[in-house]
């Protein structure tokens, strides 16, 4: 079948008279005609042209009709080619058989009635082109499936490869923060060292008065910072676990407030704070949420005009706790609301409101709540009108017998008894600072800045405390914390005092023989009450 769409039709006969016949009866078809008068002549069409009906005699010289039939269905081009044979004799039923097998498709009988001769080539011209098209049809939808597939791959391979690559971003952004987070962590240990001992010192002076605040504010904001950013990672990769234990909603508030009572005080704000009449308890990490109400609290402080009010105000809701922070600054706008608690969303910043943070804190306070098993939502009237967050937390229904913590240590006064305390530390001022504050305690305290020196002091004096730091040179602090513990001495408390905080840290310096782990800058408080467990 050519461009024209007309099937090519080989009438062979070796009777030029019958080749007439035929051509006239089959003319009004409008098919193109092909004429062979002998089975060679015919072959030599089949292999020059491509053929879809071969209309034969059955009885020719040389080749007859089943022969011709024989090798044209040998040629793969010609399987499925209709040839009808034409016959003069009355053939029996296994003379048809015969010719079925040798390839034909139909028969038609001599005296010849055109109308019928006409309707049997139309039918297979029909087949041929249906077939023809149908085949057409399926090589280019295979060649758009083939096409198709090779571009699905190739967009597979590119988000295999993208997803490789996100993979990798946010190993490479943890290890990044993790190194950021140690080399910030570094420098603030002493800072807040130093600021601890000007506390203990004391001075009359009112600008050194001023200039300790402002340094112990600005410490705190950056430690703040970093501890967000980190637990945001950490919380996003689904590898913080929260150490639950009983506490007390009202302790946790106070906490909090003391965490957010520089920012609040340096705004000039009035804060109101309204607690439970009965002890509500909830089975929660303590620091955490503690980190949850200073959050709001912050955040409370920072978008509103300095003198303003925070009412925060906690009540017991059947079995959960609500936890009320309503401030009196910019509000929320529509186009706010639905992003409030996304990472890095942050309200308006204007230039006497500079300080916003790095937009986590209502993102990390979303997430330490839902894992506490509660919700935190917001409102507001619209901007200008303030804004209220409203915290609900599960808590336990029965006040079980109140036992003695480290948190209630330290309220009644009970201060670690005077030890031999080694701290190991190559920052030259991290260690000399802390060395300061614990004989200011009335502890006994040497200092070493590498891991030889600090085997050497712990050989000799055999202290009851080592502050370890990690990372130190030459041998660092798992090797050094293995071989104290090499040195038979059964109860030395080794701390490890180190920037690198994330979990598996945490579960290396256990490994490694650290009683705790602690991490930079370690508030003075903090370290107390380690000292007296």
């Amino acid at each position: 079948m050519d461009g024209d769409g007309k099937v090519n039709i080989l009438l062979v006969d070796d009777q030029p008279g019958k080749l007439l016949a035929y051509e006239a009866m089959l003319s009004e078809l409008g098919e193109r005609l092909i004429t062979a008068r002998s089975g060679r002549e015919a072959l030599e069409h089949l292999l020059r042209t491509e053929i879809s009906i071969v209309l034969m005699d059955v009885s020719m010289p040389e080749l007859d009709g089943f022969e011709l039939a024989e090798i044209i269905r040998q040629h793969p081009r010609y399987q499925k080619t209709a040839i009808i044979f034409v016959s003069a004799v009355h053939l029996s039923d296994l003379d048809r058989l015969k010719g079925y097998a040798s390839g034909a498709v139909d028969y038609v009988s001599v005296p010849v009635v055109p109308e019928l001769l006409r309707a049997k080539v139309r039918v297979f011209a029909e087949l041929y082109r249906k077939t023809r098209e149908l085949e057409k049809l399926t090589a280019d939808l295979e060649q758009r499936v083939t096409a198709r597939t090779a571009e699905l791959q190739a967009s597979v391979a590119r988000q295999i490869e993208l997803a490789e690559q996100l993979r990798d971003a946010d190993r490479r952004k943890d290890e990044f923060l993790a190194l950021l987070a140690h080399e910030l962590r570094n420098p603030l240990a002493p800072v807040r060292n130093a600021v601890s001992i000007m506390r203990f010192k004391g001075t009359e002076d009112p600008q050194l008065e001023w200039c300790y605040h402002v340094i112990d504010r600005q410490a705190s904001q950056l430690t703040r910072l970093v501890d967000d950013l980190l637990d945001v990672s950490r919380i996003t990769r689904g590898k913080i676990n929260l150490r639950r234990e009983e506490v007390e909603i009202s302790a946790i508030i106070r906490d909090a407030v003391d965490t957010s009572r520089p920012i609040v005080d340096a705004h000039r704000h009035q804060l109101h704070v309204v607690l439970p009449d009965l002890p509500v308890l909830l089975h929660g990490d303590a620091a955490r949420l503690t980190q949850i109400i200073a959050n709001l609290l912050n955040n409370a402080a920072k978008y509103q005009n300095d003198g303003g009010r925070i009412d925060l105000h906690a009540q017991r809701a059947g079995n959960s706790v609500e936890v009320r922070i309503r401030d009196y600054g910019i509000g929320l706008t529509d186009e706010m609301r639905p992003r409030l608690f996304e990472l890095f969303s942050q309200g308006e910043r204007t230039l006497d409101r500079s300080q916003g943070g790095l937009g986590i804190g209502l993102s990390l306070v979303k997430k330490l709540v839902e894992l506490h098993g509660g919700t935190v939502t917001a409102s507001s009237e619209g901007p200008g009108t303030g804004s209220e967050f409203i915290v609900r937390l599960p808590c336990i229904p029965e006040l079980p017998q109140a036992r003695l913590t480290p948190d209630s240590m330290s309220a009644l006064g009970t201060w670690p008894r005077q030890q031999r305390i080694l701290v190991v530390d190559d920052s030259i001022d991290a260690a000399e600072s802390m060395a300061i504050l614990l004989r200011n305690d009335g502890h006994q305290v040497s200092v070493a800045h590498d891991g030889v020196t600090a085997l050497e002091i712990a050989a000799a004096e055999r202290p009851s405390t080592v502050l370890l730091d990690i990372g130190l040179p030459g041998l660092d602090g798992y090797e050094v914390c293995r071989r104290v513990r090499e040195l038979g001495l059964p109860d030395v408390r080794i701390v490890a005092m180190t920037g690198y905080g994330q979990e598996r840290d945490r579960q290396r310096a256990k490994a490694a023989g650290f009683d705790t782990h602690t991490v930079k800058p370690v508030q003075y408080d903090e370290l107390r009450r380690l000292l007296a467990i």
